[in-house]
């Protein structure tokens, strides 16, 4: 029977317009009558739907590829992942990976000892060695300066292109050091037999990357050779021994309790030197150890009241804390330093009995001016005759009426005293009490290894020079001590300094199967003290191109990113080094916070032997479980590999190009190629990936010749609507095709480089490959992308998954997608929003009316369509609180709370002027003069004239204030459509008028169309933002916060004191005043800067005369 198909539409007309007249007489919710017909509006979204899927699956090929992959079914083989079996072999690679860096550790280690075994030393040794500094600088008359010398260096890619020497390393001296002092000449010359150790290492494992010495006498040995540039003042601030990895592997874990004099006679520079010390002890403290302070005068004053009796984890955020309140301080009165004393001696002993702190060494730092007595009778109480506590007096002036009796308590404790007499003394004398803590370990021969948490160092030259797209590098470095093995000095247990290597953390997730783990899978490691080594939710940069160090950036614990494990379960059992399982629901924020993935995880943990780490991986339920291996021939494979349009990720390793120099110029595509020649043995690569990738290779080739065919047929997308096509596959595989030329590209940045998100990366799939994996299989995702400064809104981009079996658990293959321009994707909603069903033509209602407003939001919220273009791209709360409001309250969107614990907030920070006075010429000319004048005067014992001239100073100064940037806590929404509620409709009562909206889900996509009427002024609701809020924490809760200790695993070794150790070596007086003339040279300089000498700045940097500027203090 032949049916008459104009008739039936007429009759499909007919019965719309029917229908859409019945809506708009009879509807109505709540009440209240409704004035949008909800079918006109379900007409308009299904003619959009249409529409965008027809275009998006013909350009996207995604119909072709699915067939593709269905043909292939029976040749592959799905099975599920086993999580636990995975994470333990990932963490013997890792294993395996870190011992290497050990060994090349260990080698410098006996190179060292045995050169210092045979060198003697020589006080008038005079060497020539390659100053860091002063390598090929020259002279006014053009030859090289002292300790400069021609150093080659070229440029080599394996550390990021910076021009090194890898046969000769160099030397860096601290500028407030002499480079031709006397111990400096013979380490340096005794340390020269490391070159060949250097070298020896690179060339067994050609992945090491920087390799050092840092000396305790202040020198930092460096390979491969890198020239040294000082900053603007003509300064190089790095000091290796002030580094976590010298100090802690230098010196065992411990408790620490600072004493602070804060009496009367402590006023003026006494303090501010005072101030100075503490915070660079504090400098010395690692997360494996504890800390308080204490100041003391007539009364026991605890810096931080709220941490009365207890010790708290030296991690960067608690000592930050304690510095501000070290600002606070101020002295007056009678400082009676028994009590302080005796409460130091009880904090210790009473926390030691808790199980919380190091329970390894212990010391009480005393900064003060002076004591009337040696307090024998309090340390035989609390001390004698195990002497386990140990005591380590700071002198603070020039004054040495009682050095005799703090160096006694020094020596009768098994300490060290030293006397501080201006500012520039203060960290080369805070630092000696680390080769004290350094003898037992010596004295074991115990060459324990260590790991330090993730950092950035960014005074290293090679972190400075690195090119503006690359950013700083968060590594890790492994280090080991290295010992004085002469016999006359085995009881001294000389520290000759510390060997490391740096290993960054991209190295680590080279050694991840990225395929394995799937979209929304990764691995992460933590360290013993619960704080992240690598995740890729660890956001330790923020500013302009991500090149700022959060403060507290290196101690970001688990628990901080898996936030939702609220009793600390996955956390404690990693710290606690268990294997084992763990699961729970997720919420993901993605594309840069404003999106969210609810999902269920399951976690899988275990330790990485010879390390102080845990690995843990994570895998989401559904098509995150399984994994499918296919099989073509390798001659396929290759053919199809070789495309032009087909790369491979950038950061994932196919094949290990590392190994060997002449692998480091191939790229993935190349390696692989060579890797099946079978003619590279030494060549290694993942012959699991590499068949896959073959695989994905053979079965996504045709979509070549499809996209190609569109391009050229000329009557397709004429209007160029449609500009990128675009795939990826599991395995790191992507084709891109453009129908438009290159520089016609609307948005540049998509799928490059820049485009972080949208990229494979060493830790996640691409944003529209990990939506469009959570959409209904069949059906598109569009959305725009926020890109980052520029805020691009000019494109739409749509992308669907290919699933491998119609099973719901079956793997994701792949994804495609379209990127089309904006206005291309907006005009078809119009388009479509002015159909209607009425015979005549005449609609009953149309977006171009003036009462009505029409939107095309997303899933999450973000409007792509409106008639007000500038709302495009934000959030449809901002727009239209109330019905946001409405849909919330219905459940057509919900609400989900989401926190970030790695926030940063703007506060305004009110500080006086008067700690930079010192910084203007004229302010340090006048307190130079004043520190003459009082050096007349000294003889005063207890009469501080510097703390009167000091204080008309800060009278003086003026409060200023400052808006920065602070770590807080912020909790933000994010907002999904409920997938179940395709329709809705709604009224809502603004002030007796009833404004009325229609929601309707756009067929095969994740947009709703909303048409809202405007009729009614509704400003009384509130717009529903996505803004963070902070959260602020009452005051005790601070304090408990404060006071809380997560569970942490000491390190397994301990040396806290050895019966055969010296404890008579216990310091003395050193008072480094500078002459008159030196002094009075500063100042000019500082005042008049024309009067340096011409000349190469890094000459008077660091191969001058001694530093004599450094030590005149203010």
């Amino acid at each position: 029977m032949k049916v008459d198909r104009s008739k039936v539409r007429a009759w499909s007309a007919c019965f719309l317009l029917l229908s859409s007249t019945l809506s708009y007489g009879i509807i109505e919710v709540g009440g209240f009558h409704q004035s949008i017909p909800p079918s006109v509006v379900k007409l308009w979204a299904s003619a959009f739907g249409g529409e965008m899927k027809s275009i998006s699956a013909k350009y996207s090929g995604s119909q072709l590829l699915q067939k593709k992959y269905k043909e292939f079914d029976r040749a592959v083989r799905v099975e599920e992942i086993d999580g636990l079996r995975l994470v333990k072999k990932l963490a013997e690679n890792m294993e395996e990976m870190f011992h290497k860096k050990a060994q090349a550790m260990k080698r410098l280690v006996v190179a060292a000892e045995e050169a210092h075994l045979q060198h003697e030393e020589d006080p008038d040794l005079q060497y020539e060695y390659f100053n860091a500094v002063l390598i090929n600088e020259v002279d006014e008359e053009g030859n090289n300066v002292e300790l400069g010398g021609e150093f080659i260096l070229q440029p080599n890619d394996h550390f990021n292109n910076l021009s090194v020497n890898l046969s000769l390393s160099v030397v860096q001296v601290p500028t407030n050091m002499y480079n031709k002092d006397s111990a400096i000449v013979n380490g340096v010359y005794w340390s020269e037999a490391l070159n060949k150790v250097f070298v020896d290492n690179f060339e067994r494992d050609p992945s090491l990357i920087w390799q050092y010495f840092g000396s305790a006498k202040g020198f930092f040995r460096q390979y491969p050779g890198i020239k040294w540039k000082p900053d603007e003042h003509g300064v190089i601030a790095f000091d290796c021994r002030n580094r976590k990895w010298y100090i802690q592997a230098a010196t065992s874990p411990k408790d620490v309790v600072i004493l602070v004099d804060v009496s009367g006679s402590m006023k003026g520079l006494r303090l501010t030197i005072a101030r100075q010390t503490v915070s660079s002890i504090l400098d010395t403290l690692g997360d494996d150890d504890f800390f308080n302070i204490i100041a003391y005068n007539e009364e026991l004053h605890y810096v931080e009241p709220c941490l009365n009796g207890t010790l708290v984890q030296a991690d960067v955020a608690n000592k930050d804390h304690f510095r501000e309140h070290l600002d606070k301080l101020f002295a007056q009165g009678i400082g009676m330093l028994d009590s302080a004393l005796s409460e130091a001696f009880n904090l210790l002993n009473e926390f030691n009995e808790t199980g919380r702190g190091s329970e390894c060494s212990q010391a009480i730092m005393l900064v003060t001016d002076g004591a009337v007595d040696t307090y024998d009778a309090i340390f035989a109480k609390f001390n004698w005759p195990d002497r386990k506590v140990r005591i380590f007096p700071y002198l603070i002036g020039r004054e040495s009426a009682f050095a005799d009796n703090l160096k006694w308590m020094a020596c009768a404790n098994k300490g060290y005293f030293t006397q501080i007499s201006t500012l520039a003394d203060v960290q080369e004398n805070v630092m000696e009490y680390l080769h004290v803590l350094s003898r037992p370990k010596v004295i074991d021969r115990e060459h324990d290894t260590v790991w330090t948490e993730a950092y950035i160092d960014s005074t290293l030259p090679q972190a400075q020079k690195l090119d503006d797209g690359q950013g700083p590098v968060l590594m890790t470095t492994v280090a080991m001590p290295v010992f004085s093995t002469k016999n006359e000095t085995r009881n001294h247990g000389i520290l000759l300094g510390v060997v490391g290597t740096d290993v960054p953390v991209s190295e680590l997730l080279k050694t991840i199967p990225k395929y394995k783990l799937g979209i929304h899978g990764y691995a992460f490691a933590i360290t013993n003290n619960g704080y992240i080594l690598t995740h890729p939710d660890l956001r330790p940069l923020y500013g302009d191109g991500k090149k700022r160090r959060k403060p507290n950036y290196s101690s970001v614990d688990l628990s901080e990113v898996e936030w939702e494990d609220k009793d600390d379960t996955l956390r404690n059992a990693m710290v606690n080094r268990n294997t084992g399982t763990f699961s729970m629901e997720v919420k993901k924020s993605i594309d840069k916070g404003k999106r969210v993935l609810v999902l269920q995880n399951d976690y899988y943990y275990t330790d990485i032997q010879g390390t102080p780490f845990s690995l843990g991986v994570a895998l989401s339920r559904g098509h995150g479980k399984f994994f499918f291996a296919g099989n073509v021939t390798v001659e396929e494979g290759l053919h199809d590999l070789e495309h032009p349009d087909v790369a491979l990720a950038d950061e994932w390793t196919y094949c290990n190009t590392d190994d060997h120099p002449e692998h480091r110029y191939l790229t993935q595509i190349e390696a692989i190629k060579r890797y099946l020649s079978g003619h590279e043995p030494q060549l290694r690569c993942d012959k699991e990936l590499v068949q896959e990738v073959l695989f994905d290779a053979v079965v996504t080739a045709p979509l070549e010749a499809y996209w190609t065919n569109l391009v050229l047929n000329k009557s397709e997308n004429s209007d160029k609507g449609v500009e990128i096509a675009y795939l990826g596959t599991r395995t790191g595989l992507s084709r891109i095709n453009l129908f438009v030329v290159p520089n016609k590209l609307t948005s540049q940045d998509f799928l490059t480089a820049e485009d972080k998100e949208g990229v494979f990366n060493a830790d996640h799939f691409p944003l529209w490959y990990k939506r469009a994996a959570e959409q209904v299989p069949g059906t598109f995702v569009y959305s725009l992308p926020f890109n980052t400064g520029s805020e691009n809104k000019s494109v739409v981009l749509a992308s669907t998954a290919i699933q491998l079996l119609d099973e719901r658990k079956s793997p994701i293959a792949a994804a495609v997608g379209i990127q089309m321009k904006l206005d291309f994707f907006q005009r078809k909603f119009w388009t479509a929003s002015r159909q209607c069903a009425a015979l005549d033509g005449k609609c009953s209602i149309s977006c171009d009316d003036e009462d009505i407003n029409c939107y095309l939001i997303d899933n999450n919220g973000f409007i792509l369509v409106a008639e007000d273009y500038t709302l495009t791209g934000n959030f449809f709360g901002e727009a239209e609180g109330a019905v946001m409001s409405k849909l919330l309250q219905m459940g057509s969107f919900k609400r989900v709370t989401l926190y970030d614990y790695q926030a940063l907030c703007w506060v305004y920070s009110e500080s006086s002027d008067s700690g930079n006075a010192l910084l203007d010429p004229y302010f340090a000319f006048l307190s130079a003069v004043k520190w003459l004048l009082t050096e007349l005067v000294i003889f005063l014992v207890e009469f501080n004239l510097y703390s009167w001239w000091q204080s008309d100073l800060t009278a003086k100064a003026q409060r200023t204030g400052r808006v920065m940037q602070v770590p807080c806590d912020t909790e933000y929404p994010a907002f999904v459509s409920e997938r179940t509620i395709k329709e809705n409709t709604g009224n809502i009562d603004c002030d007796g008028c009833i404004k009325s909206f229609v929601i309707q889900q756009i067929p095969s996509s994740n947009l709703f169309m909303v048409v809202v009427d405007n009729k009614c002024d509704c400003s009384m609701f509130e717009p529903i933002t996505m803004d963070p809020v902070e959260i602020m924490y009452i005051e005790s809760l601070k304090c408990e916060r404060l006071k809380m200790q997560k569970d942490r695993r000491r390190p397994d070794t301990c040396h806290p004191f050895h019966p055969e150790e010296n404890s008579m070596e216990c310091g003395g007086a050193h008072t480094l005043t500078p002459s008159f003339s030196a002094t009075l040279l500063c100042v000019l300089l500082a005042l008049f800067p024309s009067l340096r000498p011409v000349g190469p700045k890094p000459e008077t940097a660091a191969s001058g005369s001694p530093p004599v500027c450094h030590d005149a203090g203010p």
